[in-house]
Parts: structure tokens; sequence; C-alpha cells
């Protein structure tokens, strides 16, 4: 997680931006991201979500090394990264390119994971139950998905997920959010 804080930092600078700057646009206070920057600090996904979105960049490039015009993902190649405050294993599958819009996941939800936090924001969500089940609850309505089954909505809808059993969910998960979306 130590290059989560290197990179803030060093997107903040090359932006000409302050601590003040970055303060004022994402609503976290000057001490706690001087903090966050000196790796001093844990970073929940809600306040990396809005740092990311003041510095226009997807959230996954705090996560790993963006690379120009990458089609092929070899298996071999592929990351897992968690994001601070969940236990879910996220593993980016999709290439990476100018222009590309969507954001496919690889994603474990382990025994009985809730996702504690409601999102909503720009882009649609897509996801596939490989195994388990997962609840999700979109627009305050439970969907109980198993095996085979998929759930696509608006991402400007409220929702939220549950695994409700004692055994890890694999799900595949693409998502079209702006702070997805790569910034070349």
């Amino acid at each position: 997680m130590d290059s989560i804080f290197e990179k803030i930092r060093e997107l903040r600078t090359q932006q000409n931006m302050t601590l003040k700057d970055l303060s004022s646009r994402s609503g976290l206070s000057i001490s706690f991201l001087s903090q966050v920057e000196r790796g001093n600090s844990s970073l929940a996904i809600t306040s990396l979500q809005k740092i990311a979105e003041v510095l226009n960049v997807p959230i996954t490039a705090f996560f790993e090394e963006q690379q120009n015009s990458q089609y092929f993902v070899p298996e071999s190649e592929r990351k897992q990264f968690q994001i601070e405050g969940s236990s879910a294993i996220y593993v980016r599958l999709g290439g990476d390119f100018s222009g590309r819009a969507l954001e496919p996941f690889h994603v474990t939800l382990p025994p009985r994971q809730k996702q504690d936090v409601v999102f909503n924001h720009p882009g649609e969500e897509f996801y596939y139950i490989l195994e388990g089940k997962v609840i999700m609850t979109v627009d305050g309505k439970e969907y109980h998905l198993s095996k085979g089954d998929s759930i696509h909505f608006p991402s400007t809808l409220d929702h939220t997920w549950y695994n409700p059993t004692e055994e890890a969910a694999q799900v595949v998960s693409v998502l079209t959010p702006v702070i997805f979306k790569t910034n070349s």
C-alpha cells in the first residue's frame, strides 16, 4: 500500500496542486492528506475515490503500473489487489489502452463479506456469478444471485453487495464508472 501514498503525492505535484487545493476539492482535511502522503494514515476506499476524482485518474491507477496499448493480458501478469476497508480480492482482467470504457474484474468475495458503504456514481455495472451466492441491493431492492446469474444496472442507483454464505463467491464484474476510466 505504500506505493499508493507515493502515487497520490506524485500525481498531485504533477498537476501543480497544493495539499490545500486537494483538500478543498476532495473535502478531506489538509492534515489527513499530509498524513496519507507520508504513509502515516490508512485510507478508506471512499477517501481514495474522492482523491482519484480530484486528480482525474482511475482509482486503479493507485494499485498498478499503467502500460500503453496493452490488449492481451496473460493470466501470469494479472495482479491481485485489495481496497482499504474491504476483504474482497480484485484481479483486473482488461487491457489498457487510450479511450477504453470498460473495466472488467474477477472478484473474490470472502465468506460473509459485506460491503458496508453504499455506492452510487456515473456509469453502469454488470456482475456474473461464477461460483457461490451474492445478494446485490440496488435502489433498495435485494437480488439473490447464484452461479450463472447476472445483474446489470446503472451505477447512479444506490448499490451494495453481500456474500451470505460460508464459501467464497467468485464473480466477474464489468464496470464503467468515471473513476475506472483511463486518462490517456
